[in-house]
This record gives structure tokens, C-alpha cells and sequence, in this order.
């Protein structure tokens, strides 16, 4: 693997060879009120030399300004929409006709994301997934849209059960057989690939005494040696990636790929919020965009030429939560960029990260090394939250209930009958407000929420919040 620092010779002759390289996209969010029109806003990316994009939706003003741009867009199908595009072929079809076909060929649709980190979802959609997905392809098929346009879904770290050392990586056990594998089949018979979002600052946030920043940003560092395969890593972000080859390798889906539907790091955030700043921002960004189009892969998968979207476009000032949820944007509303990054090959040959002397928010020399057992491991997350499993075999999740009000200690007195928190009176509503009060009075340390299995940690706050947290 080549290391972070690299001459300005090697450096200018791999420009000259980046057509078989990676690619770069962003992802355009628009929960918020000040940002600029959606003919501004391909503008904007066709100014910047990005040709790939990411939304959220099937906004008609977003597809006709991005019609003729020749921007290649993936669009999303809502994960309120999986329950109807599940259940009836007809929503399905009609879905892709009016969001899709309409647009077909002038917007450069190339794939459609069906629902978004969906195995977090307090909504229990799961279930309807891949029923969603295979239907949403009928339809491409209907229209012979098959081949150009790939339909997949993207998965949060915290779909997997074990991230840590990268060797080891597997997906949850309760999502195998009903979920990974019949969605994997479905990836590598329409020759599609998994979506994966990876987070290389909420594990940093999370661990900061034992992750290096420079690990975490791409600098120079003397990287660590997976014990399980005497592979050495010297970013976090290969770390993750290969976790999740790992993950597919156990479930024998080596031939499956991977493209990163998310990835950033936040310019601002709260006291608490370790290492959000405007320097390791773009830090992060400027060194994955070097790594990514001078055609670097990971350690396990050298050869992968990975497509990686930023997110985000805009900073979004109606996004809820922490402060670093507003502040994940590459530009402020009125289209100045928040901070000098590289987007093209051009732009590389001027790029040189010039770290702060004594680094940015708490920079550490550690080597990353949280083992975690059960559950998820830290590393996925940043702020989280312990939540019951739904499908959790109802004998089991009544005695996690049980020992997390007993024994452990969470505090139970609102799901008492009358109490504020009685409703709704479900064994699962009550669970995932006792699993979770125990997590977080055990200051959401690793291991903590597993309760045998009948639990997981959300990277996303639940809509019907759970209580336990302040």
C-alpha cells in the first residue's frame, strides 16, 4: 500500500493515469431554508469539475436542472415508500415511470437507492427491503433500463456486528439469512453493488485517546498491524472499508463491490464533539479525494477502484441534532467554499495538506485498537443509541427487559404502568427505553448494548426518541 507521503514526481506521473482510477461525488441535502436554486446548484458542480451526484430524494426541480448537466445522479426512494414499493409491483412500476423514466436518458440517472441506512430505521422497514428493491428493478426491466441504471441500498457501519480489526468484519446475525443474503444475491445477479456510509470521525469522536488523528486524517503515521491477516493500515478509512470486504468475504460475496455513498467530516461542532474543525475538514476530505483518484484501494482489496461521495454539498441549517450535523458541508449556502479541497485531477497537482503544528482537537500517537466484543463496536459510533430489535425472540427480549431493570440498574420508573412513558405499552417500546438507559448510564461503552443479542446501536436518533437519553 502506498503511504500518505508522496513525492511531487510519483504524484504528477499517477495524474497522468486516472482513468482507471476512483471517482468523486457529493451528496446534495436540502434540509434547509437559505441554500441556492437547483439550476445554481448544478452550476455550481459542473464549475467544480463534479460529475457525480447523490440526492435524497426524486425532487422534479433537481432532475430537470441536472437534465443535459451530463452529471450521473443517484436518486433515492424514501424509506417510507419501502412498505408500498414492497407490497405492490404497481407503485413500483409507477414510481420508476414518474421519477425515473421521465427523466431518462437527459438526467444521467445511474443508480436508485432504495431507502437510506434502513436496518436503523425506528420504523421497523427491514423486512420490506429487498422485496422494495427486486420490484423497483422489475420496473428498470420493464423499460430496459436495467443495465444502465443499478438499484441497490445504503447500510450504515452499525449493520455490522464486529468492525474491529478490519480481519474480522461481519454483518449482524440477525440480518444474515433475512437480509444480507438475499440482498447480496440480488447485488451480484443484477450486477450491482453494495452502498456502504463510513464515518471515519465518529469513530475518531468516540475514540480519541486510543485513534490517532493522524490515522484518522491521512497523514503520516506508522499505521497498525491487523492481527488477524499482517496487513498494516495507515488510515482509518481503509479500516472501515475493508471491515466491510471482510464481512462480505465470510458470506463468500468476495466478487460483490463496494461504493462509498457517504463519507465527511464535520467543520464545526459542539464541546463534546472531538475533532470537528475546519482544518481536519479539510484535512480528511482533501487526502481521501488524493487517495481515491490516484487509484488507491485498501490494504485487503489493493486493486478496488473505489467511487466515493462526500457529504456534504451544502452546510444544512434545519438538520437536527448535534452542531456537526449542520456543519458536514464542503460549501456555505451562498456557494463560498467553507475550505480549500481538491475535487479534480487538475486541482491535486496543487494540493498539499498543511497540518497545524500540534494538530486539532486532541491529536493522539496512539495506534486505534478498541476490541469490542458483542453488540457493535464503538468505533461505529458517534452519538448513539441502544434500541430493542423487533424481531428479537419475545422470550428473550423479556428477560433482557427484565435484567436491564434489575440487575443493571437502568432506570425503568417512566414505562411504569401510568408513568409518562407507559405508551406505547409494547414489550418492544419498553425494552428499547430500558436497554437504552442502561447504555447510556454505562456511558455507551462497547459491549453495553448487546442484552444477548436482542439489541443494537443506531447511529440516527430514533423519531419516536427513546427515552434514557438526556
Amino acid at each position: 500500500m502506498h503511504r500518505l507521503t508522496v513525492s511531487t514526481v510519483l504524484l504528477s506521473l499517477t495524474l497522468l493515469t486516472l482513468a482507471d482510477g476512483g471517482s468523486i461525488g457529493v451528496n446534495y441535502g436540502r434540509i434547509a431554508n437559505n441554500l441556492p436554486s437547483a439550476v445554481k446548484v448544478v452550476q455550481l458542480l459542473k464549475s467544480q469539475g463534479l460529475n457525480r451526484v447523490k440526492v435524497y430524494d426524486t425532487d422534479p426541480a433537481v432532475l430537470r436542472a441536472l437534465s443535459g448537466s451530463g452529471i450521473k445522479v443517484t436518486v433515492d426512494l424514501p424509506n417510507m415508500q419501502l412498505f408500498a414499493a414492497a407490497k405492490a409491483p404497481s407503485f413500483a412500476s409507477s414510481w420508476v415511470e414518474r421519477n425515473v423514466v421521465a427523466y431518462y436518458p437527459h438526467t444521467q440517472i445511474e443508480a436508485i437507492a432504495v431507502g437510506n441506512e434502513v436496518f436503523v430505521d425506528t420504523h421497523n422497514t427491514t423486512k420490506f427491503l429487498v422485496p422494495a428493491m427486486k420490484n423497483i428493478h422489475k420496473a428498470l426491466v420493464k423499460h430496459n433500463l436495467d443495465s444502465d441504471i443499478k438499484v441497490s441500498s445504503p447500510i450504515a457501519l452499525s449493520a455490522l456486528a464486529n468492525s474491529y480489526p478490519s480481519s474480522s468484519g461481519s454483518f449482524r446475525p440477525d440480518l444474515v439469512e433475512p437480509v444480507f443474503k438475499p440482498m447480496l444475491d440480488f447485488l451480484r445477479e443484477s450486477g450491482s453493488y453494495l452502498m456502504v456510509n463510513v464515518y471515519p470521525f465518529f469513530a475518531y469522536e468516540s475514540n480519541a485517546d486510543v485513534i490517532s488523528l493522524d490515522y484518522a486524517l491521512f497523514r503520516d503515521n506508522p499505521g497498525v498491524t491487523d492481527p488477524g491477516n499482517g496487513l498494516r493500515y495507515y488510515n482509518l478509512f481503509d479500516a472501515q472499508i475493508d471491515a466491510v470486504f471482510s464481512a462480505l468475504s465470510a458470506l463468500k460475496y468476495d466478487d460483490v463491490k463496494i461504493v462509498v455513498t457517504e463519507t465527511g467530516w464535520p467543520s464545526k461542532g459542539d464541546n463534546n464533539e472531538v475533532g470537528a474543525s475546519v482544518e481536519n475538514a479539510a484535512a480528511f476530505n482533501g487526502n481521501l479525494v488524493r487517495k481515491i483518484l490516484t487509484g488507491g484501494g485498501t490494504p485487503l482489496r489493493p486493486k478496488a477502484d473505489l467511487t466515493v461521495y462526500l457529504f456534504a454539498l451544502f452546510n444544512e441549517n434545519q438538520k437536527s441534532g448535534p452542531t456537526s450535523e449542520r456543519n458536514f458541508g464542503l460549501f456555505y449556502p451562498d456557494e463560498k467554499r467553507v475550505y480549500n479541497v481538491p475535487f479534480t485531477a487538475e486541482e491535486l497537482k496543487d494540493y498539499h495538506d498543511s497540518p497545524v503544528k500540534g494538530g486539532s482537537h486532541n491529536q493522539t500517537t496512539q495506534a486505534p485498537a478498541p476490541n469490542v466484543s458483542g453488540g457493535v463496536s464503538k468505533s461505529t459510533t458517534g452519538n448513539t443509541w441502544c434500541v430493542a430489535n423487533p424481531d428479537a425472540d419475545k422470550v428473550k427480549l423479556q428477560a433482557a427487559l427484565d435484567f436491564a431493570c434489575g440487575e443493571g440498574g437502568a432506570d425503568c420508573a417512566p414505562i411504569q404502568h401510568g408513568a409518562t412513558c407507559y405508551d406505547p405499552n409494547t414489550i418492544v417500546a419498553h425494552a428499547s427505553f430500558a436497554f437504552n438507559s442502561y447504555y447510556q448510564k454505562q456511558a455507551r461503552k462497547g459491549g453495553s448494548c448487546y442484552f444477548g443479542g436482542t439489541s443494537y446501536v443506531v447511529t440516527q436518533e430514533p423519531r419516536t426518541r427513546v427515552m434514557g437519553s438526556n
